[in-house]
């Protein structure tokens, strides 16, 4: 296949759709991991498959990365990587929502340098590349320019504002309870200003991540790790230490959490 990465991955997230959408109305087959990884459906590794073999073909100097592959660690040793989930909200999927996402990107040196977040069920496309700027269906897109804490809205989930994890007691956001089953779909909401932020503060798989957190940087946002260190990918265990990512408040939120209590206290995000 020729042209860009970009061009790659925005070809191979609609084909995925096709085959994922070809799943909705027939109660795909699921199974259960183990280990407390959740759900996986035939669907899952349906797009799997078409992603590996069209992505590879591609690029086959690329090392790859994915949620429903096993690890080669390989990947180590390239300099570029694809990384990739099938289907980011695979609960969703399941439950017949349509807020589940294809996630893909590209890596070079640790760094994301291509994105797409696509969720086919609601024709949304967001894309991005390093230096080129975050679109939405081909529109530019940029993260609030919310500055106060006060008010502000964050998506995550119910047990991240419990007072007990926060240094001085949940901090005053008009809305904590936006949830989304998809990550990435939570990192492209930030990143078109829908919400003032996301946050995770549980280690987060890089599959989940690294897509829609190139979209909210290339939209201005700020994204780190939930200490304020920036996002590397493509570690030789594939997870990052949370996600904190969105408008000028993301730093605010950073400083009034207590990381101390985090492990103790909640489940997974």
């Amino acid at each position: 296949m020729q042209g860009t990465d970009l061009d790659l991955l925005i070809a191979t997230a609609k084909a995925s759709g096709e085959i994922a959408r070809g799943f909705v109305d027939v109660a795909p087959k699921v199974w259960e991991k183990g280990g407390g990884a959740g759900p996986v459906t035939e669907a899952d590794l349906a797009v799997n498959e078409l992603m590996a073999s069209d992505l590879q073909t591609a690029r086959p100097d690329y090392g790859w990365l994915s949620e429903e592959t096993e690890d080669d660690m390989a990947r180590l040793e390239r300099q570029r990587q694809f990384i990739v989930d099938p289907i980011d909200g695979t609960r969703a999927f399941i439950d017949g929502s349509r807020d589940w996402a294809h996630a893909l990107a590209v890596l070079e040196d640790g760094l994301v340098t291509c994105a797409v977040v696509y969720l086919p069920m609601r024709d949304l496309m967001y894309t991005a590349s390093h230096g080129g700027g975050a679109f939405l269906n081909g529109e530019p897109i940029k993260v609030s320019q919310k500055t106060d804490l006060d008010g502000a809205t964050v998506l995550s989930n119910k047990a991240s504002f419990a007072d007990e994890i926060w240094a001085a007691g949940a901090p005053p956001i008009g809305v904590t309870r936006k949830f989304r089953s998809s990550l990435a779909y939570r990192l492209s909401l930030a990143a078109q200003g829908r919400f003032d932020a996301m946050m995770i503060i549980r280690p987060s798989w890089e599959w989940d991540i690294a897509a829609g957190a190139l979209i909210v940087a290339e939209a201005g946002g700020d994204v780190t790790d939930q200490t304020g260190a920036p996002l590397r990918f493509n570690n030789p265990h594939p997870q990052v230490n949370g996600v904190v990512a969105g408008s000028p408040i993301t730093s605010k939120l950073r400083d009034a959490f207590a990381t101390s209590t985090v492990e103790a206290r909640l489940p997974n995000t």
